[in-house]
């Protein structure tokens, strides 16, 4: 694909990530959402006339037939990730997935196998690599100004009902491990530059009904000797988010997403780290680059894949101690 060549977008999902992503990409040149997916084609209607895209379809298979789509970003229910993934891969379209790839380490290494045969971008959102207050970190890192020590994360939500970031019903279960911890786990092994050497978990009581633990504690170490200590819950009631505090020789930093300050709450200006301080938009123009530059992105299936390895080992833990 010419570099000059518009991307041919197809969206599935029209929850509050759809909405993120289609918005994100209005800002992007060179980019058209020809299509919108969801589950029902009444739903995919409304959300192609709020967001004035053209068509609207039903099924994620229907959409893969269609002609003016040269890739899909995928921000349907988790259980259906990979499944989703694989259909987009092998109908020969680029697919950037939203995290997680899969909630099993099989299924996430069956799409590695796809990614690979078919020679496509597939690129999964791991959007803390692209925030601007975790860029900062970053560059700052890669700069030699900055070692971590220490990274101390909170994943805080109130969610005792199945309800999605919305406060609507939810026809799937959320999940700490596969979903939440995901997002810290790729992080630290990103910024540290360094592979896990060491995991541990515990966690809390299951839910009567949703059938999950609600909290849940794990440790992390890097081969380079730095640690990251890494709380979740759905049972907060307070204020919601992740927070990350990165602990290092230099300084002490806390990312708020796209917002830095330092330990002592003084503000770092990172307006001008990335072309936007909207962390799904730079997802997106990485995938959309990656695409007109026939490379591998940032936060590609097989850069990733090491996660869902931690992810595995720490998942074997908690059964054990069940």
């Amino acid at each position: 694909m010419a570099t000059t060549d518009t991307v041919r977008i197809a969206l599935a999902g029209g929850g509050a990530f759809g909405a993120k992503h289609v918005n994100a990409l209005k800002r992007i040149e060179g980019v058209e959402v020809t299509t919108i997916i969801s589950a029902s084609l009444e739903s995919a209607q409304a959300f192609a006339d709020e967001h004035g895209v053209g068509t609207a379809v039903g099924s994620l298979e229907e959409s893969l037939q269609r002609d003016d789509v040269d890739a899909v970003i995928l921000a349907t229910p988790t259980p259906l990730h990979a499944s989703h993934t694989l259909e987009c891969l092998r109908a020969g379209k680029h697919v950037m997935v939203e995290i997680p790839l899969a909630d099993s380490l099989a299924d996430a290494e069956e799409c590695l196998e796809a990614q690979r045969a078919s020679g496509l971008v597939g690129m999964v959102g791991h959007t803390r690599r692209f925030n601007p207050s975790h860029q900062w970190v970053h560059n700052a890192i890669t700069a030699g100004d900055f070692a971590i020590q220490q990274m101390d994360v909170q994943t805080f939500f109130f969610r005792r009902k199945n309800l999605n970031a919305l406060g609507q019903p939810r026809s799937w279960t959320d999940h700490l491990l596969w979903h939440h911890a995901a997002h810290t786990v790729d992080l630290f092994a990103y910024q540290t530059g360094s592979p896990i050497v060491q995991a541990n978990a515990v966690q809390g009581p299951m839910h009567p009904e949703l059938g999950i633990a609600m909290d849940m504690s794990i440790q992390l170490r890097a081969e380079n000797g730095a640690i990251c200590t890494l709380s979740l819950s759905f049972n907060n009631d307070g204020p919601l988010g992740t927070f990350f505090r990165y602990i290092g020789d230099t300084g002490t930093y806390i990312a708020r997403y796209d917002d830095l300050v330092t330990g002592k709450e003084e503000e770092i200006d990172v307006s001008d780290v990335d072309v936007s301080m909207d962390g799904i938009e730079l997802q997106d123009r990485e995938f959309v680059a990656a695409i007109r530059e026939g490379r591998e992105p940032n936060a590609s299936i097989a850069s990733v894949i090491d996660c869902y390895r931690v992810l595995d080992g720490l998942e074997k833990q908690l059964e054990a101690q069940s």
